[in-house]
């Protein structure tokens, strides 16, 4: 299976590999843009994987590949931030490292070939298991031993601190615990995490994710918004998170809050607050067996990130709306069955839809029709996190 992989890093580096390791994309049940804000989430791994063949190279310098992209070095007898890497994935690797390195670990030097399935702007966050595949790769060679969920903690400060990106910890812990997972922020250092079962094909249910046709290139700016926004609400309170500020309390300050923080932030807290007792009542549904009841709660989900939390469609775009098309066509071929929401950052990307086995053909068909080939992708949950596959 990995045999190709193997012999590509041979053929560049010019040596064996000696270690494979793996890390899953992940797809968001529920608990949008929530994370961030110390709330709760509800999300799984899926079948979509970045794979990596390493090898250690006896030099202070990590080598890394990845199929399609120019090679980063990164020298690690300096792993400050660099304001010229902004966005880019070498900031990714060297903020891995600075992650392991201020916990004490000496990092080894080693080359990596990088291969994945988790495309870029696909809405399953490439990113993510870009991070946690570093982070288990740093983990079994610093022999650090930490959790997955410390390893996805890594990630993601890499990626707020060095990319640039002001994450919450979903995505990352997504990939990094694997299955399908609740988690609750309310303590930021040490979130509450749970595994639970879903068996969808038990339920005669599909996982489908739909590529709109758009990537999240340049819309950094959109996602950031949300939590600078959220901010104000909260500075009102002289709180960090929303989490930290009562319900009753903010619809008490709408009067004073409304002109201070405007009326998206407004309603993008209301999203917040509404999202939080929708994971907790999904999280029940599931653990009843009431399959149903989750399913309604996908679609209040989804109604309230296009009505409230407004992730949709990016401020000004007229000509191209591509996640409001895909949301409208998949409620189109699901008929009242089903069910189908934005998911992950938004704005572009993917949708997520819950689909009947019998209406799963007709689905795929339809979409692809208008969204072309290969754009709705039939997935499972993974049950393994990011994990070293083989020492070679």
């Amino acid at each position: 299976m990995y045999e190709d992989l193997i012999r590509k890093f041979n053929d560049f580096y010019h040596k064996p590999a000696q270690f494979l390791f793996s890390a899953p994309g992940r797809t968001e049940l529920s608990g949008n843009h929530t994370d961030h804000q110390l709330g709760k989430v509800l999300a799984g791994a899926v079948n979509l994987d970045t794979t990596a063949a390493v090898a250690l190279n006896g030099e202070p310098m990590i080598r890394m590949l990845s199929e399609g992209r120019p090679l980063f070095e990164i020298s690690l007898d300096s792993l400050a931030v660099r304001p010229e890497e902004t966005g880019r994935s070498a900031a990714l690797i060297r903020g891995v490292a600075a992650g392991f390195s201020a916990r004490g670990f000496s990092i080894p030097g080693f080359d990596a070939y990088v291969t994945s399935q988790v495309l870029p702007g696909s809405g399953l966050s490439s990113s993510a298991a870009f991070e946690v595949m570093l982070g288990t790769i740093l983990n079994h060679l610093t022999c650090a031993r930490l959790t997955a969920l410390e390893v996805a903690q890594i990630g993601q400060y890499a990626e707020n601190v060095y990319f640039g990106k002001p994450c919450g910890l979903l995505d990352q812990a997504a990939s990094s615990l694997g299955g399908v997972i609740t988690i609750d922020f309310a303590d930021e250092k040490k979130p509450r995490v749970e595994h639970l079962e879903l068996d969808l094909a038990a339920y005669g249910y599909a996982l489908c994710i739909v590529d709109s046709g758009a990537d999240h290139a340049d819309l950094t700016d959109e996602y950031a918004a949300i939590p600078g926004e959220l901010s104000l609400i909260c500075a009102h309170f002289g709180k960090k998170h929303l989490r930290e500020v009562p319900e009753e309390d903010f619809y008490a300050a709408l009067p004073a809050l409304r002109p201070v923080a405007g009326d998206r932030a407004v309603l993008r807290a209301i999203h917040v607050y509404e999202e939080n007792k929708r994971v907790t009542a999904q999280v029940d549904a599931l653990k009843a067996g009431n399959f149903d009841r989750f399913l309604e709660l996908v679609k209040a989900s989804g109604r309230s990130s296009w009505m409230y939390l407004q992730n949709v469609i990016p401020a000004g775009y007229k000509q191209h709306q591509d996640l409001a098309v895909a949301l409208a066509l998949a409620e189109k071929l699901l008929d009242g069955s089903g069910a189908c929401r934005v998911h992950g950052g938004g704005f572009a990307g993917t949708i997520q839809a819950f689909v009947p086995f019998e209406k799963l053909d007709g689905f795929r068909a339809g979409i692809e029709a208008v969204l072309g080939e290969g754009s709705c992708h039939v997935l499972s949950i993974r049950a393994e996190g990011g994990i070293m596959l083989e020492e070679l």
